[in-house]
């Protein structure tokens, strides 16, 4: 599990799924990511239907599933975080970030044992985390925090799906994951030590584009990005009716959908214009992940971060 499931919710999907019927002109662009709440004004984008037929979004099951399909071209584009694409264009195929689709600010947690009172007392624990996924910077991030390293902990690689079921078997002491399972352990006994929102501008979930077919597709990706931020628009100036849109598609309550707006941060188009500049947020954000993932043996090789951001396709002007 790549990426955190909102609201632990799996969806199986198909990625042939993800060509529109009747198009007979252009194939579509072909977009994949999870259900995430960061992700959800591209899909209430697509409820409205404005991702018009140069747009086909499908929901992957996992990160997992996003990322393969890039690597294999099943998708053209996709939703994932930045040290996933950083993953992925190290194995070959690299990837372009075209828009900063969230930022965690609370979301990535650190959930531990009642008598665990300090980041240094998680020396000599079972800390479990997701060494594939996200888990794995935001651990690496405490521990430089802490002044400790890997091998002051007991490290257990496990999904982060399975956090509460080794919590209640009392095999781990320590618990790097996000929302929802945070809450979940949290409803267990555990207590946030530390969580995302005092690593600021550091957690970013990216939509990215496959470089090698970004100049057949440049009209595709600003229509994509002009439906991003139209959904964005709409999240933002009719809240209760997008909360209400995305809990039926989520099959959970409007307060579940409440509380996980509540943790991570949506950036407006100024905001993104600002994070893709040329050494920007992003940039700098990139070259620090890539520095901790290299150095943890957590990628494979370096990989040329100078093309990775484009903010050409973004809208010039707010939709």
């Amino acid at each position: 599990m790549h990426r955190r499931q909102f609201m632990g919710l799996l969806a199986s999907a198909s990625l042939a799924g993800a060509v529109i019927p009747g198009c007979a002109r252009e194939t579509p662009l072909r977009v994949g990511m999870i259900h995430w709440i960061g992700y959800e004004p591209l899909f209430v984008a697509k409820e409205f239907g404005w991702l018009g037929d140069s747009v086909a979004l499908t929901r992957t099951a996992s990160g997992s599933e996003t990322i393969t399909g890039l690597l294999n071209g099943s998708l053209d584009a996709g939703g994932m975080t930045l040290d996933e694409a950083l993953r992925v264009s190290s194995q070959g195929v690299p990837l372009t970030v075209i828009a900063v689709m969230n930022v965690s600010a609370g979301a990535d947690a650190v959930m531990v044992r009642p008598e665990i009172t300090g980041l240094r007392d998680l020396k000599g624990r079972r800390v479990a985390v997701e060494l594939q996924a996200v888990s794995a910077v935001m651990l690496l991030k405490v521990l430089e925090e802490a002044g400790l390293t890997r091998a002051d902990i007991e490290e257990i690689d496990l999904p982060v799906d399975q956090h509460a079921q080794a919590w209640r078997r009392n095999e781990i002491d320590a618990s790097v994951s996000y929302e929802p399972m945070a809450s979940v352990l949290e409803s267990l006994g555990a207590k946030r030590l530390f969580d995302s929102r005092s690593l600021p501008e550091t957690i970013f979930d990216v939509l990215v584009v496959r470089r090698d077919r970004i100049s057949q597709r440049k009209g595709a990706l600003r229509s994509l990005l002009v439906s991003h931020f139209k959904g964005l628009n709409h999240l933002v100036r009719n809240f209760h009716d997008a909360v209400y849109r995305v809990a039926t598609r989520q099959e959970v309550t409007p307060e579940a959908v409440r509380h996980a707006l509540g943790t991570v941060t949506l950036p407006d188009l100024s905001t993104n214009q600002r994070y893709l500049a040329p050494e920007g947020q992003v940039d700098k954000a990139a070259g620090n992940l890539q520095a901790l993932l290299l150095k943890e043996g957590l990628m494979a090789q370096p990989v040329d971060l100078d093309r990775l951001c484009n903010a050409s396709f973004l809208p010039r002007s707010p939709v």
